[in-house]
């Protein structure tokens, strides 16, 4: 049995034991062969109060146990070690034992490139991963200086937490939480650099070498000294290594001295500014955890935000600051900020401060309220106290706590030296609650109300426009239930929360809802671009906005917008929309149609060019216009001039025509052999299983969910062929074996793959008031009745949600 450690737990033992050092030994000499295993010692010195005490290991064996050399007799069930130690004095224990290779991104990652032959390893170990690695006491606030050692193969570059002083050995680290430390090994390729006296190097392995871009060491460079600047606490790692991973679970990690990306920010194909503005946030956001998170670590989980709305917040303020992506703010707004407003109206949301019981619970909570609601908050912290205020107190907060770990109340403490306000109150009511507030606007005349729906108090901004350009832009202090504000003369526009300052759904009135829908574009900020884009958004998935308006406003806006991150996603999400927002099952053919159109108008070579593209080959995927086969063969053979057909754009063709039933095996094998790549197979994978018919959809399930056979990607592919546009019909009949299925799918999977095999393959009837819908809800429901792991019944809520929300918006639309 695997026990996910308690927050109980985890207070009794910080209170029973004090740590000192841990000294890490990972033998991978064997890691190029088919061994499941490798040899794993660890000399962890304390000391305890307690005469037993539990170390967390989610190893293969234990082989010896010794203190303070001594073998002693030892109990392990494959998830704790347990260990009779001495009593209030300073001892060593050192475990040797056996841990296995992973192939889902949790631990230490196995992977062996098919282009070469080359096999690397990457760890990734938060929140509670360590323990799959090495005998440790895995939680946050039990922090120890490190010292890593690492046995490789002959030719194989070893990374740790620490720079190399002898070929495999690693300097000795600071104060670290066990999820922070981080391993690589293989023949992985560096680009090197300096900033000040740090050494800076990014890896990648060896076949993507040649997409290594100077961009990634240059926003580096930039981050480090904005931060140096604003956080007036220096650099404290030590190196500054970037790896770049192939199988990755996440966008990046903050492992302090060895931060981990995924590789998908390589560009092997074209990429639009906005996925170089997205990597240059990441960059940025890791690098914010090197104080918040890594020298100043929450005490427990229920402080992840802490650290992560920090970083979310920082990645787009030192981009608008320290880069050239100055539009950060408005991607924030027009992309971020959704993934929090659609997190914090499911069933399962919760404050940004949440109660985490314990470990398995920390994982589902690394959602959009946690990043983007919580940045959100502290950007309305910013308007509310100054933004000089907020960085003196942090400032203070990293010498008070530095290479300690803190909680919310310490940072409170810091930043309430610095200003006059409550921050109890504003805490209380930002920060311990949750759901949005909505803030609904009615004019008469000049003369606008604001009623709040909600019990927070707001400091926005509310924008007056006249054909799109700005007249007045009123600071507003709403503090109750409504308030009155007078309009300049000539307003055809007004934008509620303009500048992006609080965290609300907001609506329009109706003068200026018909001025946005007819004219958005022209508007000529794009900050406020953004704003009204996610209002229009929300307006549509609460069913207030009906789905054909958004659309074609979306149509009509979408490629005047010279920000390619709102190119791309006003028109997603109209596509999605589109296919499930309204019984209207022509709208996504005719959409695909009008994309068409749109994108021959698109200007060659353009990044809106680009961004129209990748919609329209997913639009014309599902489109049942006679030309959709036609249109997607006319892009394959580069017959869109500027549009560069690489390896992205052909796989994407290629497996919109196999979900229509137009590629043949035999086409995408050879295309396969000219990109015979981790990401070749990958999309290989997808294409040849999105063909339209039952018998494939059977299968897809069957295969994805045979466990153990398939890496992260592997398996995000094969959902991605399930899920192929077109196809909601031919799924239908596996209902039923779903729900049978659910339990044992998320005993028999790590839970990064589990969790994704029960969201990606959760029912979308055909019909929303058929006999299909009410199987979903009755099945779902009785599941529900039953005891389950906390972490599945988070998931299943929340996919019963978002097919409770598409059937009730189908109904309005």
């Amino acid at each position: 049995m695997t026990y996910a450690l308690t927050l109980a737990d985890a207070r009794h033992r910080s209170a029973t034991i004090t740590l000192e050092s841990y000294e890490v030994h990972l033998d991978v000499t064997g890691a190029p062969t088919e061994a499941a295993t490798y040899p794993v010692t660890v000399a962890i010195t304390l000391s305890s109060t307690e005469p037993r005490l539990f170390l967390d290991y989610l190893g293969e064996s234990v082989e010896a146990v010794l203190v303070d050399g001594t073998a002693v007799e030892s109990r392990f069930d494959g998830s704790r070690l347990w260990v009779d130690v001495p009593v209030d004095k300073r001892f060593t224990v050192e475990v040797r034992g056996h841990s296995r290779y992973s192939r889902t991104g949790q631990g230490l990652h196995r992977f062996t490139d098919p282009e070469d032959g080359r096999t690397y390893l990457y760890s990734h170990f938060e929140p509670s991963d360590a323990r799959r690695v090495y005998p440790c006491f895995d939680q946050p606030d039990l922090k120890a200086r490190f010292r890593a050692r690492m046995s490789v193969p002959d030719g194989w570059v070893a990374l740790s937490n620490g720079g190399e002083t002898a070929p495999g050995v690693f300097a000795e680290t600071p104060p670290l939480s066990t999820y922070l430390t981080a391993f690589a090994a293989g023949e992985y390729v560096a680009c090197r650099d300096r900033w000040r006296d740090v050494e800076l190097a990014v890896w990648s392995r060896a076949s993507m070498a040649q997409y290594l871009d100077e961009e990634f060491l240059e926003v580096t460079k930039q981050g480090l000294e904005f931060f140096h600047e604003n956080y007036d606490y220096p650099y404290p790692w030590g190196k500054y290594d970037s790896v770049l991973v192939p199988e990755y679970n996440l966008g990046a990690m903050e492992n302090p001295g060895l931060v981990t990306f995924t590789e998908k920010y390589l560009f092997r194909s074209r990429a639009t500014r906005a996925q170089h503005a997205a990597r240059a946030n990441t960059i940025l956001h890791e690098m914010c955890h090197m104080w918040f998170g890594d020298l100043v670590t929450p005490r427990w989980w229920d402080d992840l935000w802490l650290k992560e709305s920090f970083a979310e917040f920082m990645g787009a303020d030192a981009s608008v600051t320290a880069t050239d992506y100055h539009e950060a703010w408005a991607n924030f707004a027009g992309a971020r900020k959704n993934w929090a407003y659609t997190q914090d109206q499911l069933p399962t949301t919760h404050p940004i401060a949440a109660q985490i019981p314990d470990v398995d619970a920390a994982r589902q909570n690394f959602d959009g309220i946690t990043y983007a609601k919580g940045a959100a908050v502290l950007k309305q912290l910013v308007h509310f106290i100054g933004r000089e205020e907020f960085y003196a107190g942090s400032r203070e907060f990293f010498r008070a706590h530095e290479f300690s770990s803190a909680s919310f109340a310490d940072l409170l403490d810091s930043l309430s030296a610095h200003t006059s306000s409550d921050l109890s109150a504003w805490a209380d009511a930002w920060l311990r609650t949750s759901g949005p507030d909505r803030l609904i606007p009615a004019r008469t005349g000049s003369r606008l109300t604001i009623t709040r729906e909600g019990r927070r108090p707001h400091r926005l901004d509310v924008g007056a426009y006249r054909d799109g350009t700005l007249l007045e832009r009123l600071d507003v202090r709403l503090a109750g239930p409504s308030v009155e504000l007078s309009l300049p003369e000539g307003t055809d526009f007004v934008l509620l929360n303009d500048t992006d300052h609080t965290y609300a759904l907001t609506g329009f009135d109706g003068q200026s809802l018909s001025w946005a829908l007819a004219n958005l574009s022209t508007l000529d900020d794009d900050l406020a671009r953004a704003v009204a884009w996610t209002s229009l958004w929300n307006l549509t998935r609460d069913g207030e906005l009906p789905v054909a308006d958004y659309v074609e406003a979306a149509l009509a806006h979408a490629t005047a917008e010279p920000n390619p991150s709102m190119i791309a996603r006003v028109l997603d999400a109209a596509l999605v929309a589109a296919r499930d927002y309204t019984r209207d099952e022509q709208l996504p053919t005719r959409m695909s149609e009008r994309l068409w159109t749109l994108l021959n108008r698109c200007a060659p070579g353009s990044d809106a060019q680009l961004a129209v593209a990748r919609v329209t080959i997913g639009a014309l995927a599902g489109s049942t216009a006679p030309g959709a086969t036609a249109h997607l063969r006319a892009l394959l053979g580069g017959a869109l001039d500027g549009l560069t057909v690489d390896n992205e754009i052909r796989w994407s063709v290629l497996a919109a025509l196999s979900a229509r039933g137009e590629a043949s095996r035999a086409e995408l094998d050879e295309e396969l052999a000219a990109d015979d790549t981790m990401n070749g197979h990958t999309q290989h994978l997808r294409a040849i299983w999105a063909r339209p018919d039952e018998a494939t959809k059977r299968a897809v399930y069957e295969l994805a969910t045979e466990p153990g056979r398939w890496a992260n990607a592997e398996v995000d592919a094969l959902i991605g062929a399930w899920l192929a546009p077109g196809s909601r019909r031919l799924r239908a009949g596996l209902t039923d074996r779903y729900f049978d299925d659910v339990g044992r799918i998320w005993a028999e999977h790590p839970i990064e793959i589990a969790n994704r095999l029960v969201r990606g393959f959760y029912p979308d009837p055909v019909s929303d008031t058929g006999a299909d819908s009410e199987v979903v809800d009755v099945r779902t429901d009785a599941l529900l009745a039953r005891e389950l792991p906390g972490a599945l019944r988070r998931v299943l809520l929340e996919c019963q949600d978002g097919w409770r929300r598409r059937r009730r918006v189908r109904a309005r639309n």
